[in-house]
């Protein structure tokens, strides 16, 4: 049985231009490693009218339970502009001990070392009680749609039992071993249009100014109190992310104006209780200033958080003994696929540091890398002892 190396595997990845949702080819360049290995292995492409084809990777080692899964994303964000890299973002190297790439924090580097932490376990463990799999995506940070979202429901029906789940996200915010993810806040984008009557500004009382309604609500919802937080959450916040009145003309009353806002809630809320809680101000408000309104809400992820379990704890001392530190149990931060994964498994997330993702020169500390293979390995010795 071959032992890969982290970092060789981790630069292979990179070299793919995997700008989501385009594939690139990676899926099948994985999937041919995970081959070698001894794993059946499944593509499986969803396509959805309005959105681009996404390719997906299932792939899983032996057929009994318990099965630990790994999960994680091989497409990335756009490089931005390349003349701000050091070096050819798609051709990754390595400079005072770090590799630098786009994807080599969020999260190529991560399935790299998970990749080769099985190679290792399986070199002393052929015959194990149990299964691994890894559920692939290249749909993490694009749309979403056709991503792990419809891998968890193709799972479901194939009736495919999850015991446990490792996302590979970047979760650190400065060192390696400083945090865990067992769970998100939600996030909720509302679009608000308000709609008056157009006119002149010299004969406002036969108009009805749009702007005054929709910032006497947006007044309103940046002042509501949502909750204090709880013991695992942040509090609720709501930010106004867009104002925009489309007007040309400095001497007419505008006959709508928009808004834009995004709430990230804690498990206190349902996305459904804050669109109650929000469309009784619109409407309050809109009706005493003789306005209409239209809100179209998108739901990115509900609030949820997975209980520590003895796996969470098992996982927790591993990254101490490794790192010398012990990692805070969080839910801070963005969404992430976990939020479709854990209608099926308990979750948990634990990869690099996330300081340069999405940045120029992305960069993964080896040190770290060669560090973060040996906590992976040591998981799947503990999970199947």
């Amino acid at each position: 049985m071959e032992i890969l190396n982290e970092v060789k595997l981790a630069k292979e990845l990179i070299k793919f231009p995997s700008i989501t949702p385009i594939d690139a080819g990676v899926m099948k360049f994985l999937e041919k490693k995970l081959k070698r290995l001894g794993f059946k292995t499944k593509i499986i492409e969803f396509r959805e009218k309005n959105f681009k084809p996404v390719k997906n990777l299932y792939a899983r080692l032996g057929s009994k339970d318990p099965n630990f899964c790994f999960a994680g994303h091989l497409d990335v964000v756009p490089p931005g502009n390349i003349n701000d890299w050091t070096v050819n973002p798609f051709k990754p190297s390595i400079k005072k001990g770090h590799l630098i790439g786009r994807g080599a924090n969020d999260m190529k580097s991560s399935i790299a070392a998970f990749v080769a932490a099985i190679s290792g376990f399986l070199v002393k463990n052929k015959k194990f009680r149990g299964s691994i799999s890894l559920l692939i995506t290249g749909d993490e940070e694009g749309d979403a749609i056709n991503g792990t979202k419809k891998v968890v429901d193709y799972l479901k029906k194939k009736k495919e039992r999850i015991n446990f789940c490792l996302v590979g996200e970047p979760t650190n915010p400065n060192k390696l071993g400083e945090m865990m993810k067992i769970g998100r806040r939600g996030s909720l984008t509302g679009k608000l249009t308000i709609n008056g009557i157009q006119g002149h500004v010299a004969y406002p009382h036969r108009a009805n100014n749009p702007s005054t309604t929709i910032i006497k609500i947006l007044n309103e919802l940046k002042n509501i109190k949502f909750d204090k937080g709880t013991k695992n959450f942040q509090p609720t916040n709501l930010e106004v992310t867009k104002i925009n009145i489309d007007n040309n003309a400095d001497n007419v009353i505008p006959g709508s104006a928009e808004a834009a806002f995004n709430i990230r809630f804690n498990n206190k809320h349902s996305s459904k209780s804050i669109q109650k809680k929000l469309n009784k101000i619109f409407r309050r408000i809109s009706k005493k200033n003789r306005s209409t309104f239209k809100i179209d809400y998108r739901v990115s992820g509900e609030a949820f958080l997975t209980k520590p379990n003895s796996t969470t704890f098992m996982i927790q001392s591993i990254v101490k003994k490794i790192t010398k530190i012990k990692p805070k149990l969080s839910t801070t931060g963005g969404t992430s696929d976990a939020r479709f994964i854990r209608k099926i498994s308990p979750c948990l997330e634990f990869g690099l540091v996330g300081k340069t993702m999405h940045k120029v020169d992305e960069a993964v500390s080896l040190k770290d890398l060669k560090n973060l293979t040996k906590i992976y390995q040591n998981i799947l010795e503990y999970y199947f002892k």
